[in-house]
């Protein structure tokens, strides 16, 4: 869906050989292209632009009328449907610059803490200190914390706390949701892209959605996602201290424990568990009902209802017959007595 204009304003609209020009890049096709929005490559269409890091591939890929921004010109005519191709050395890199010329992060307006565009409810309660911006729509017996701030645009469902310097930003709340003192949703998350003039950091214009009876534990991070949503279903309960990275999506019923960790564009599946400072690498999947030990450090997908264990992980039971074989093996042999105990020499 591209950015979302409630929390991102839009810059443009520009043309693809604009955007060429201004960046020194390559430009096939029509040069008037208007390019408004950046989206991923499964939802591009017309206005639109994403990137193919490693080309369209031999099945081609269907730009739907947008724009597309290749590695290589030997690949342009793979490309269906494009209204115009961009080509550069880096796509990634050179999508990044042109998603920051395309939208802008919303801010406060004015010097007011609750701006006057705010839609609030008479029964919510919005402690001293606490800022609400432009736009931001708060439920009924909502409780704004002190010091919590309140980005525009937010909307936070009925029954929801927001702990005391809290922040909240580029985010849908539903109903009963949990924020704990010091936790941060939708702030941007962890990209780069690195190119001839050092590292590029990738604009986040996805959002960070939390669904009904969601937890948030105090000083825990729920990133926004980079083009798409980071989602957390219903009823993800996350402790204190835990980080959940840009595009991930957990399923509901979810439990992490303190200090625990997903990557960027994880899938986890429903009800699993995550034990204390356990941590997945980005683009896994953790099946439903899978459960993660402490300390487990996952680099593979994880089948549904499975146990996992060590770093890195693996099926319990293999991690313990690895324990008690190296626990055997590292032992000490006894010591052979050789001679009959008798009396010590003087």
């Amino acid at each position: 869906m591209g950015a979302d204009p409630r929390f991102f304003d839009r810059l443009g609209p520009f043309t693809a050989g604009g955007l060429a020009d201004e960046l020194g890049l390559s430009c096939f096709g029509e040069r008037s292209s208007v390019v408004e929005d950046a989206v991923e490559p499964h939802a591009l269409g017309p206005n639109q632009i994403c990137f193919l890091s490693k080309g369209p591939g031999d099945a081609g890929f269907d730009a739907n009328g947008g724009v597309v921004i290749l590695p290589d010109t030997q690949d342009v005519t793979a490309v269906s449907q494009a209204s115009s191709v961009l080509v550069a050395a880096n796509p990634k890199s050179a999508f990044a610059r042109i998603v920051g010329r395309l939208t802008c992060l919303r801010t406060h307006e004015g010097p007011q803490a609750i701006h006057p565009t705010a839609k609030i409810d008479e029964s919510a309660r919005i402690a001293p200190g606490a800022i609400v911006a432009q736009d931001a729509v708060i439920g009924a017996n909502v409780v704004v914390g002190p010091g919590a701030v309140i980005g525009p645009g937010v909307q936070i469902g009925e029954g929801s706390r927001i702990g005391a310097r809290a922040t909240v930003q580029c985010a849908i709340l539903g109903a009963r949701c949990e924020i704990y003192a010091g936790a941060i949703i939708g702030e941007a998350g962890f990209g780069l892209a690195p190119d001839e003039t050092g590292l590029i950091a990738i604009p986040h214009i996805g959002r960070a959605i939390l669904e009904d009876d969601v937890t948030v534990g105090a000083n825990s991070t729920i990133d926004r996602g980079m083009i798409r949503d980071t989602v957390l279903r219903r009823s993800v309960k996350i402790d204190n201290l835990c980080h959940v990275a840009h595009n991930c999506e957990i399923g509901e019923y979810t439990v992490m424990a303190a200090f625990s960790g997903v990557s960027g564009s994880v899938e986890v599946g429903k009800g699993v568990q995550f034990g204390g400072r356990a941590g997945v690498a980005d683009h896994l999947h953790i099946g439903s009902g899978a459960r993660l030990a402490a300390f487990a450090g996952v680099m593979d997908d994880v089948p549904d209802g499975e146990m996992w264990a060590g770093s890195p992980a693996q099926p319990i039971r293999r991690f313990l017959r690895e324990v008690a074989w190296l626990r055997k093996s590292a032992g000490r042999p006894k010591r052979k007595v050789s001679e009959k105990p008798g009396k010590r020499e003087a």
